[in-house]
């Protein structure tokens, strides 16, 4: 089988924690999650919408993210990615900055949307690329959007995965706990260990991620490719090439 690139990989996993669901959203900036929410697509027998806001044909909201607000409020999307600049253990997620606020060491984009979504969309997936022990951290500086909530507080969402360069993780709520699920090919658990910052639950022996095979490598290259190259051009010619 032709080698596989990490973001494939990355691509294929995010898009194997996807449930069958009829609405996919992404976020700004997140070539690897759309490649996952093309991917599902594809592959799924039933019709699944799919909305990137990067994009004008996979983007049929008019008034940004207002209107994408709207639709998770309604129940109208079933799937949003969010990552954040720090994760914790809790699943908390920081957008924010670094330092005890207001006093911020340095300052990050901002929340925007995030703690809303994280409440409103059934399935949130967790994501970063780097997995350290600075980027997955014991308690986050700030919490951009909560991973629990307590008893009484109503939210029909929450983290269900986290998808790293290194591993993947499901999140149990009530214990507020993540639990390893496997580890990326030529990955070891110790490696994910001593990367992250927060404790977590691992199995006697966790299992080794799933490689996406040949016809999801085939669809990756060629049809999600050709979708990438509208709206994330740099990112899909640095990883599909197209051929001289």
């Amino acid at each position: 089988m032709t080698e596989c690139r990490p973001e494939e990989l990355l691509a294929a996993t995010l898009a194997a924690q996807i449930p069958d669901v009829r609405h996919i959203a992404v976020g700004a900036a997140s070539p690897i999650p759309a490649a996952a929410a093309l991917l599902h697509q594809a592959r799924s027998k039933e019709r699944v919408h799919v909305t990137i806001l990067h994009s004008r044909r996979y983007n049929s909201f008019t008034d940004g993210g207002r209107e994408l607000f709207d639709a998770a409020a309604q129940g109208r999307i079933d799937v949003f990615f969010l990552g954040g600049v720090q994760i914790d253990g809790e699943a908390n997620i920081n957008l924010v900055g670094l330092g005890e606020y207001p006093n911020l060491t340095q300052r990050f984009p901002g929340s925007f949307g995030s703690p809303y979504m994280a409440f409103v969309v059934p399935n949130v997936i967790l994501f970063r690329e780097e997995h350290s022990p600075r980027t997955l951290v014991r308690k986050v500086d700030f919490v951009s959007a909560p991973g629990w909530s307590p008893e009484g507080v109503w939210r029909r969402g929450g983290p269900r995965a986290l998808v790293t360069g290194l591993a993947v993780m499901t999140f149990d709520a009530p214990r507020r706990r993540f639990r390893l699920t496997s580890v990326h090919p030529g990955r070891t658990t110790e490696e994910v260990r001593n990367a992250t910052g927060f404790d977590f639950d691992m199995p006697d022996r966790a299992p080794t991620t799933a490689v996406p095979d040949a016809v999801t490598l085939g669809l990756l290259r060629s049809e999600i490719a050709a979708k990438l190259r509208e709206f994330y051009p740099d990112f899909a010619a640095r990883v599909f090439p197209v051929p001289a």
